[in-house]
């Protein structure tokens, strides 16, 4: 598994992470802010996929080979934790919920 963890305190963005198949996202902490999940196919130009105003725990699955990232924007305090994983070993063994 691969996984990009930062904790963000003002308006910028994660490092991007290459995604196929299943992944996680985790938004935690204390935070007044805004948080777009961005789509990459070049990890250059990015597109809006989601945005959060709160903590979450979600999973999600993207069949082809992508970058996703996370930008904070809107910022006004705290700091919000943000874990995106790949889960590209995913077997029957896992647990998966949807």
């Amino acid at each position: 598994m691969v996984a990009v963890t930062e904790t963000l305190g003002s308006n910028t963005s994660t490092a991007s992470l290459q995604i196929v198949g299943h992944f996680n996202l985790s938004l935690s902490g204390t935070w007044a802010a805004t948080v777009t999940i961005q789509r990459s196919w070049d990890n250059s130009t990015w597109f809006d996929v989601d945005t959060f105003t709160s903590n979450y725990e979600g999973v999600g699955h993207d069949a082809e080979e992508v970058y996703y990232r996370a930008t904070v924007s809107d910022y006004s305090s705290g700091s919000v934790v943000i874990r995106i994983s790949d889960n590209r070993n995913f077997g029957s063994k896992d647990v998966f919920v949807q």
